[in-house]
């Protein structure tokens, strides 16, 4: 049985298929592949189907040598069910997935990304967008952090990883 995770932000194009790949780069490194499996969304349906933001791409190609995968999709209600994890990028993000989850019964599996940081000291991640190559480059930095922090919190709270 997988422990999965699904990393979520607006549009899914650039901090959540972000922290996606570098969680699976983390994974990878750890030898735990066949344990944790990752996954990302958007709480929008903006950029249904498209590729990660090629800002973003060059930022985590440049900074780490990975490069970003994958295809935005809109958050589900049946991720509730799917994911053991939830991690949001920013508060309003956090929010706009409570919502969907009316009755509080998976409130649980929700976390603010930042949680798990232990060098950075946001408390969100912040949508680089609009803005120009310094903003990618900390939203890298600050998923690589959480990631790390993410990643050992799972070690340790999870045997069978």
């Amino acid at each position: 049985m997988r422990y999965k995770l699904l990393f979520v932000c607006l549009g899914n194009i650039c901090r959540s298929p972000s922290a996606e790949n570098i969680m699976t780069y983390l994974i990878e490194q750890a030898n735990l592949s066949e344990h944790i499996l990752c996954d990302s969304a958007g709480t929008s349906s903006y950029h249904i189907g498209s590729s990660p933001d090629r800002r973003m791409s060059a930022a985590a190609a440049t900074k780490l040598g990975i490069k970003l995968r994958g295809h935005a999709r809109q958050f589900q209600k049946s991720d509730f069910q799917d994911f053991d994890m939830i991690l949001a990028m920013d508060r309003e993000n956090y929010e706009d997935i409570l919502t969907l989850d009316p009755t509080g019964q998976y409130h649980d599996k929700v976390y603010l990304m930042c949680e798990f940081c232990s060098r950075q000291t946001l408390k969100e991640v912040p949508d680089p967008y609009y803005g120009g190559v310094e903003g990618f480059n900390q939203v890298v930095d600050l998923l690589v952090d959480a990631c790390e922090g993410l990643l050992k919190c799972i070690i340790s709270q999870q045997p069978r990883v």
